[in-house]
């Protein structure tokens, strides 16, 4: 069965302003600031991955009405082909910061590449190794097999469960509500 992504770089609908785009957009996914600044940059950016044919339409449907535009490409695809480069949408005088430019890549000594940090606090990171984890498919058994066991020689013979809709709470008891004297009581004007 092909799995989609559905990819985004930006474009926005006949008719539609980059604003209404943007806000609907906003709360469709409801991500703020940053994240729309990202998604609306004009890059190639992939919102959802590992979908079925029918939920990757849902997806597309979803984004079409609150104004932009998406593709759905099969996985495993050349990014380039299926979505063409688009020019990135006009933002409402929104400011985004410059990129930082990414940490170089050195070789060390075991041939493997490592990430130069860019400051004091990630260069205690700089030693850690850390295995590359895929993403399982959609659908995918995530639980652990378990190997045989023994079970506990524990009786239980002498519980039950209670029928559905019984109500758990303690039992009520019959106690007899002794209610004070109040002939001596008057009320005064």
């Amino acid at each position: 069965m092909p799995l989609f992504e559905i990819v985004f770089q930006g474009q926005v609908r006949d008719g539609v302003t980059p604003e209404q785009a943007r806000a609907r957009v906003g709360q469709l996914f409801q991500v703020g600031e940053e994240q729309l600044t990202l998604l609306f940059s004009g890059r190639r950016v992939v919102i959802k991955q590992g979908l079925d044919e029918a939920a990757a339409d849902k997806y597309r449907q979803a984004i079409e009405r609150a104004g932009a535009v998406c593709a759905v490409v099969p996985m495993g695809s050349d990014p380039v082909d299926p979505v063409e480069p688009v020019a990135p949408a006009p933002a409402a005088a929104v400011e985004t910061p410059a990129p930082t430019p990414a940490a170089p890549v050195t070789a060390s000594a075991s041939d493997k590449p490592r990430l130069v940090p860019r400051d004091e606090f990630m260069a205690a990171f700089s030693d850690v190794e850390a295995p590359d984890f895929g993403i399982a498919p959609v659908g995918a058994d995530m639980q652990d097999d378990y190997a045989d066991f023994t079970p506990l020689p524990i009786d239980l013979s002498a519980l039950s469960l209670a029928p559905p809709g019984a109500d758990l709470d303690e039992l009520k008891r019959d106690v007899e509500v002794k209610v004070p004297n109040t002939d001596h009581l008057k009320l005064a004007d």
